[in-house]
Formats: C-alpha cells, structure tokens, sequence
C-alpha cells in the first residue's frame, strides 16, 4: 500500500489530503473538504494534468510577445513538448485575445490561445 500527501489546488482552501493507492487503484482520499478536493486528488495520483501559460514571439506587432495558455489541461509529462513548440512559434499580428495560436500542440488534443490582444505596428 502507498501513500501520497497532497495540497489541493482546487480552491483556497489548500486542504492537506492523503491517498492510500494498492497499485494503481485508490483505496481512499482524506483531509477533503469539497468535492472538488475528492477530485483533484483522485485525478492527480492517476493522471495529472496542467494549464500551460506562456508567451509567443509576435511580428510586426506593437509588442514583441503576447501572452498564452493552454485551452484546457494537457498531461503534465508533456509540459516540456508544448513548451519547446510554444517557443518556436511565432505569430504576425494583429492578434486578438481568445485567438487560436498553435492547434494541436504537442500533439495533445488541445490549443493554444491568446490571453491578451497584440496591434499591429
């Protein structure tokens, strides 16, 4: 039997938890006070994931970069792949805010999108 110590992040609460595994089957999550705690440790023993925020290199931009995330959570192992595709890209703007930089990053499924609007100079 193994045991994992969490915080949760799930709220700003920071719950301490504690998940008992037998394997790569949970046997119980504790220290929870929401729902959403249950969740995040159930889904952070089994598969962690993360929203990726960055900055993408803009041409011919009133800025030099405009900043970025992740659509939705990608799989944390991956975080170093979309980051090195995040900092090959390169946009020309206008960029607008919601905007879709880079489909598919990483291969994950999931976009990359323009947190900010950038003008053109």
């Amino acid at each position: 039997m193994e045991t994992r110590e969490l915080i949760c992040i799930g709220c700003p609460m920071g719950c301490q938890m504690t998940v008992e595994l037998d394997g790569e089957k949970i046997v119980s999550v504790s220290g929870y006070t929401c729902p959403r705690g249950k969740a995040y440790a159930e889904k952070e023993v089994t598969n962690p994931r993360r929203i990726v925020t960055s900055t993408v290199k803009v041409t011919q931009g009133k800025k030099e970069r405009v900043s970025c995330k992740t659509a939705e959570d990608i799989p944390k192992s991956k975080i170093s792949d979309v980051m090195a595709d995040i900092n090959r890209a390169s946009v020309e703007a206008p960029v607008i805010i919601g905007e879709v930089l880079i489909r598919n990053v990483a291969d994950t499924g999931v976009d990359v999108i323009a947190t900010s609007s950038v003008g053109r100079v």
